[in-house]
């Protein structure tokens, strides 16, 4: 008889669990809470503007190929892909901006602009990165090693050539002087959520997911990747329930068996099946669905797995058009290192915060109309569990001063300019995702707290429970989350059928 299994959400992670152990003959139902699928990977369309609510860049795009490589077809029938170059454009408050090229020519000269010999640097700085990436993808990413032990064992005791010594930061500081060029390398650490005054020195890794591999935009927003999971997974005969939220994982002794789930019309049903797969972060799910008291052996082992940071999002449709901006843009705080530790030691919302705006129009004309522009602004906050915490009233507030600075680094007006306005705290993001307080990367990379390594994917409290997603190793970001799914249906498969 054929083995089921339960995923609990459809985000990337779930779905992609899904997919990988439908191929592997599972039966699969998937239960989501929301109306659609995607989870954070989610849309908004209003007034012919077409916002991406969640991620906005798409990165290592053979990550995602096994999962639709069958009967002859690929990736590439379901979406498609457009390079994006200049992959980010960086802007200062002294008036410098630069960008950020795959184009090594093209960076040779914006680099030697900037000061002579800075060039230099960030090839050297390069050839570290790449070892960084090669060394966690031979072992942490391929295997899925999920554990300290598990990694003593792939890689031993010896160095691996992984910078365990240095914080990213300095890791970037021994390679670069120049303080622009350390700015843009060090906010890499925005994919996780982190800071790069804690996080250890082989998450330098990231520069080199861009440069080896390019950036990426998926052809009518990234959200058509999300369709084209849902796709995929109605190819496969996967089991989609939406509108059905799952309030409980069933248990007996150390095994699961099954799950309770209020469906759209109110009523609950109980689901069994031979695993379950959480795509929900772990620790809400631990707390939530199997009511592990905080003070027990399993909340107590996953403490220092804390929240990334959150951030407040404001999608805008303006109603002219920005030309100095790219599809990827940053505005610098002017002290950084202070910017770090005001969100990640002090846990204060940023009174300079460095900001994260999309443009996708610079590659997509049709997600704005047309003599418009299509803006999402992102900057981080602490999430909700910080000792100073704040309230939606706050937030507010850290919008207006957020608009301030970038009509004051150049976005004139733009608040006159605004036609549609859709905005997100940390609260909506809760609630909307049930992430734990608010993060949107899942677990911190600390490498005083966990060393950047996030919770094991196969639960350490009961037999057949298994997770994926951002809270899980190998940590946030689409290309990650989707390695958690597959390497999830390995495990399956190796504990139920082997």
């Amino acid at each position: 008889m054929k083995k089921t299994v339960i995923v609990i959400g459809a985000g990337l992670g779930g779905m992609s669990a899904a997919i990988a152990l439908a191929m592997r003959g599972f039966g699969v139902t998937v239960f989501e809470k929301n109306a659609q699928v995607g989870g954070k990977l989610n849309v908004l369309r209003d007034h012919g503007f077409s916002f991406d609510l969640g991620p906005s860049i798409l990165t290592l795009p053979h990550v995602f190929r096994p999962l639709f490589e069958d009967g002859g077809r690929t990736l590439d029938d379901y979406v498609t892909l457009h390079r994006v170059d200049p992959q980010w454009r960086n802007f200062f408050e002294d008036g410098t901006v630069l960008d950020l090229w795959e184009n090594h020519e093209r960076m040779r000269d914006d680099l030697e602009h900037l000061a002579p010999g800075t060039h230099a640097q960030y090839v050297r700085f390069l050839e570290y990165a790449r070892q960084q990436y090669h060394e966690v993808e031979r072992g942490y990413f391929n295997e899925g090693l999920d554990t300290f032990m598990d990694f003593v064992r792939f890689y031993g005791l010896s160095s691996t050539g992984m910078d365990f010594r240095h914080t990213m930061a300095a890791g970037i500081a021994r390679r670069v002087t120049e303080p622009h060029l350390r700015d843009t390398l060090e906010y890499f650490i925005k994919y996780v959520g982190s800071s790069a005054y804690d996080a250890p020195g082989f998450m330098n890794l990231m520069p080199t997911i861009q440069t080896d591999y390019g950036l990426w935009y998926v052809e009518g927003g990234l959200y058509r990747l999300a369709e084209a999971f849902e796709r995929r997974m109605a190819e496969l005969g996967i089991e989609l329930i939406l509108d059905a939220d799952v309030t409980r994982i069933n248990r007996n002794g150390r095994n699961v068996t099954g799950v309770d789930v209020r469906v759209g019309n109110g009523t609950t049903r109980t689901v069994s099946a031979d695993a379950v797969v959480s795509n929900m972060e772990v620790i809400p799910a631990y707390k939530d669905l199997l009511d592990e008291p905080d003070s027990g052996r399993t909340m107590r082992r996953l403490k220092k797995f804390e929240p990334a940071c959150s951030g407040i999002v404001l999608h805008l449709g303006v109603d002219r058009v920005y030309p100095q901006l790219a599809h990827h843009n940053f505005f610098y705080a002017r002290n950084q290192k202070d910017h770090f530790h005001r969100v990640f030691h002090d846990g204060l919302l940023p009174d300079d915060p460095t900001i994260y705006l999309v443009a996708p129009t610079r590659t997509d004309p049709s997600q704005a109309p047309a003599g418009h522009d299509n803006i999402k602004i992102l900057p981080h906050i602490p999430h909700l569990g910080t000792r100073q915490p704040y309230t939606h009233a706050d937030c507010v507030r850290l919008k207006d001063v957020v608009i301030d600075k970038l009509e004051r680094m150049g976005l004139t007006d733009l608040r006159k300019h605004i036609v549609v306005e859709d905005f997100w705290t940390p609260f909506d993001i809760q609630r909307m995702y049930r992430s734990n307080q608010g993060s949107i990367y899942g677990v911190v990379s600390d490498r005083r707290k966990n060393f950047a390594f996030k919770a094991p994917k196969r639960s350490t409290s009961y037999r057949n429970l298994y997770f994926a997603g951002g809270s899980v190793n190998p940590g946030g970001g689409m290309p990650m989350v989707v390695l958690s799914g597959r390497h999830v249906a390995r495990m399956i498969t190796e504990d139920l059928v082997a």
